[in-house]
């Protein structure tokens, strides 16, 4: 009989040996030594018996069961003397049983899933159909056009070719002419020549020879040939010598020999294709159909529309526009242009088959929890040692070589400030780490990652974490996380829950291994050359360095002098550093880098493109800039009535006015929305300004108009910005933890609330009798039936429980003494100041006003 020992068992299945025996004697098949050996039959029994205990039966496929325990706690409160209030805590448990389903069941649903299979089969069929009919109409519609463009290019051509031939044959018949009449002048001189001349003896006057005429360099008709048959604008026929320049606004520049304009006016009119987007400005409008804008403000005039050069107009009218000066004006929105030049950036080159890419794995959780000491562990490196108060307050990328395979990390914040950081940490992500400590549970954010992991629809493998220290309960994480649909898989479910310690490393090497596999079974897949993409992790600017941005490659291979376009700014990569700040030439897919170069700071979580050229990047660039204008333009310019009111409103609350500036955008981010929150009725934290980068002159000038409190957050200010807040007296804040920048706006936001303000009633006294003083005018003889009468304390006459008077104390009695304080059942006799209108049978109240300040 085979079998193998109890030692041999345990490495098999994963456990230790004195639990392997527990269950070995659980199941009666006792076994005491670990050399002890283990039969199959013994195995298939120890198997059975612990199915049966998960709610299986024998052969696996028993019922499901998950047992949940609840714990409610209520207050009950006791009347009688002294009342009193009891806690009482009720505990109660529920186990959830899944059926086996019976095979009618299951043939039914087969069938089901079959029909549907075939329902989506002919539904996907017929849009096939459809789709291929609409493309065949479409490519005629094409065709149609294509052919009437070439028929009309066609007749232009043979227009243009037969103007062109009558100008040759004019201008041939013009050079023969002129060819003529110059031949006919030589042969007339030569004649002249040729005749003899006169005896020297004769008595008359020989003549003087004329002085021969000097011949031209070249005349007009050569003038012609040399030009290639094109006349010259400014030189006459039969004209030499030196040029002489036409006067300012003359015509003679402009006319030929023939005294005609060089240039003729178009037979039709230049008809073009506008693109109107959304909202364009009077004056872009102008520029697109090279017209001044002057006369596009004319025109809107006459239609009715009193516009400004840099008034934003709608589309509809700016079609209308367009119309009335003989355009054809075309529906475009900015996300189309913006989508056009993206893909003619995507596709400025290709491609090749995508072959596999390292993981991408974000570590999210609660604050505390250990998810930067994790990664320490695994990467050999301290980061929780560089961060400020021991906490993650930027989202680094790093990438690790484990066993010849490729990890890249995200470790994302905890603080609840961050919630925009860890949900971009889950949609660029493939594989989340929920790091849950043992000790301490299921906490605020890391419910908020589960929400951003499902949302994202990204694999979850949960590794609890402080496993080495007292009080851990991994099964207490467990049944937490399954309230919120995160099953272990030895409970039945498919999340893999990994015990580790960040401290000892314990379960390190099988959360790496289970890692691996997820990213096996994803086949994770991405081209490793041409042109990158990816996105922006994380942005700061640096001085000595300018804008730098932590970008993460998605696909392609990122070189260093690629342009590159980053949501709104462009710029050409001048240097890439990997995370350990060592130069690095080039980038591939999962591989994370620093990149300088961009002329401004992208924002966190934009897409990264590479331009084949510098022309499309700052146009595309600049269209999203332009985007962003627009859109701020058309914000303001949609105010009405009910904005207005709501403006007056807001001014009468208490405004506190802030300026951020911060060391990287993700922490700007995070600041400004946290102290929005911040908020209330009563009181309205604004961001007035701020940013990414040190501290400058502006930003202290800034501060010093708007009043406001300034904050800096890992940043400095230079010599000129201390200079110029010095001057003021305007204090500057210095701060590394958002916890401390959150409770300062608090606290200096609660001094300007109103304190709240609480009266209590401490005495009443009856009024017995009323005498006459000459000191105090009316005096009340009053006992005391409730609490008691203080002379410093404020009070209130009343007259058949409505109150006549409020006031003072001026006198407070006991016989002849003065007193401060008359206790119940006590007479006394009391003077209200500034009143002599008491009566027998009001009353005096006597209470305390109590001032409590109030926090946000």
């Amino acid at each position: 009989m085979s079998g193998i020992s109890v030692e041999q068992l345990a490495k098999v299945v994963g456990t230790t040996v004195d639990r392997l025996q527990i269950q070995l004697a659980d199941a009666g098949i006792p076994k005491t030594g670990s050399a002890d050996i283990v039969s199959d039959a013994e195995k298939m029994k120890l198997l059975g018996f612990l199915r049966q205990s998960h709610g299986k039966d024998e052969q696996g496929a028993g019922t499901k069961k998950i047992t949940l325990r609840r714990k409610r706690v209520s207050e009950l409160k006791v009347s009688g003397k002294g009342q009193r209030t009891i806690n009482v805590e009720v505990r109660g448990k529920k186990t959830y049983i899944k059926r086996p389903t019976a095979n009618d069941d299951e043939a039914k649903r087969a069938a089901e899933i079959a029909e549907e299979r075939v329902k989506r089969e002919a539904e996907a069929a017929e849009l096939e159909k459809k789709r291929l009919e609409a493309e065949a109409v479409r490519k005629a519609e094409e065709d149609s056009r294509q052919q009437k463009k070439d028929a009309a290019e066609q007749a232009d051509k043979e227009k243009i070719v037969a103007e062109q031939a009558a100008t040759a044959e004019k201008l041939k018949n013009e050079q023969d002419t002129k060819e003529a009449t110059r031949l006919a002048e030589e042969e007339k001189s030569k004649k002249k020549e040729s005749t003899p001349q006169k005896d020297q003896d004769s008595p008359e006057k020989p003549k003087k020879n004329k002085k021969p005429k000097k011949k031209q360099k070249f005349d007009n008709g050569d003038q012609d040939e040399r030009q290639g048959g094109r006349k010259e604008l400014h030189v006459s026929k039969g004209k030499t010598g030196r040029k002489k320049k036409p006067r300012r606004g003359s015509t003679a520049r402009l006319l030929n020999s023939d005294n005609k304009h060089g240039f003729e006016k178009p037979v039709t009119p230049v008809v073009r294709e506008v693109k109107v987007p959304e909202f364009i400005s009077v004056s872009d409008l102008a520029n697109k159909i090279s017209l001044k804008s002057v006369d596009v403000i004319k025109k809107m005039m006459t239609m009715g529309e009193m516009v400004t050069i840099n008034q934003l107009i709608e589309q509809d009218m700016a079609l209308l526009v367009v119309e009335e000066f003989g355009h054809v004006g075309i529906s475009a929105s900015d996300a189309d242009i913006e989508q056009e030049l993206e893909e003619a950036i995507r596709h400025s080159s290709k491609k090749t088959d995508g072959s596999t890419r390292a993981p991408i794995v974000t570590v999210m959780g609660h604050v505390d929890h250990g998810k930067t000491s994790l990664l320490d562990y695994i990467r050999n490196s301290r980061v929780t040692s560089g961060e400020a108060g021991g906490i993650t307050q930027h989202i680094g990328a790093y990438h690790v070589v484990n066993d010849q395979s490729t990890i890249t990390f995200l470790d994302t914040p905890g603080h609840s400030a961050f919630t925009s950081m860890r949900a971009r940490g889950a949609k660029i992500t493939d594989i989340v780490i929920l790091i849950v400590a043992a000790d301490d549970g299921v906490m605020p954010q890391t419910v908020e990652a589960i929400q951003h992991a499902q949302a994202a629809e990204v694999p979850i493998i949960v590794a609890v974490n402080k496993i080495d220290k007292v009080g851990a309960d991994p099964d207490k994480v467990k049944n937490e996380l399954s309230k919120y649909g995160i099953i272990p898989e030895d409970w039945g479910g498919d999340t893999q829950v990994i015990h580790v310690s960040a401290h000892t490393g314990e379960g390190i090497p099988e959360l790496l291994d289970s890692i691996t596999l997820q990213a096996e079974i994803m086949e994770l897949k991405a081209s490793d050359s041409g042109s990158a993409t990816g996105v922006v992790i994380e942005a700061s600017l640096e001085v000595g360095r300018g804008s730098v941005a932590t970008i993460l490659v998605q696909s392609g291979k990122l070189n260093k002098g690629d342009i590159i376009v980053c949501g709104a700014e462009s710029g050409r990569v001048r240097a890439m550093f990997d995370e350990s700040g060592q130069p690095v030439t080039e980038a591939g897919p999962s591989i994370p880098v620093q990149v300088l170069g961009l002329a401004g700071v992208p924002l966190a979580g934009d897409e990264m493109l590479v331009a084949k050229n510098e022309r499309k990047a700052k146009e595309l660039a600049g269209l999203r800039q332009d985007k962003s204008r627009t859109r701020r333009l058309a914000g303001r310019q949609a105010a009405n009535a009910d904005d207005f009111f709501a403006q007056v409103a807001e001014e009468k609350k208490s405004v506190l006015n802030v300026v951020v500036k911060a060391d990287v955008q993700g922490s700007f981010e995070a600041i400004s929305d946290s102290l929005k929150k911040i908020s209330t009725d009563e009181i309205t934290i604004r961001i007035v300004g701020g940013g990414v980068g040190g501290i400058n002159e502006s930003d202290a000038q800034l501060a010093i108009a708007s009043d406001a409190i300034f904050i800096g957050f890992n940043v400095r200010a230079d010599a000129s910005a201390r200079q110029v807040l010095s001057n003021a007296e305007h204090e500057l804040y210095y701060y590394s933890i958002i916890y401390d920048v959150i409770d300062q706006i608090k606290s200096i936001g609660s001094e300007m609330l109103p304190p709240k303000v609480t009266e209590k009633i401490v005495g009443l006294a009856d009024v017995k009798d009323v005498f006459r003083s000459s000191k105090f005018g009316a005096v009340a003889g009053t006992i005391v039936v409730d609490g008691a009468v203080k002379r410093d304390n404020p009070i209130r006459v009343l007259r058949d429980n409505i109150v006549i008077f409020e006031g003072e104390l001026e006198s407070l009695r006991r016989f002849k003494d003065n007193v401060d304080e008359v206790r119940m059942g006590t007479e006394c006799g009391i003077a209200v100041k500034n009143y002599n209108d008491v009566k027998v049978g009001d009353q005096i109240e006597v209470f305390e006003v109590t001032e409590v300040a109030r926090k946000l």
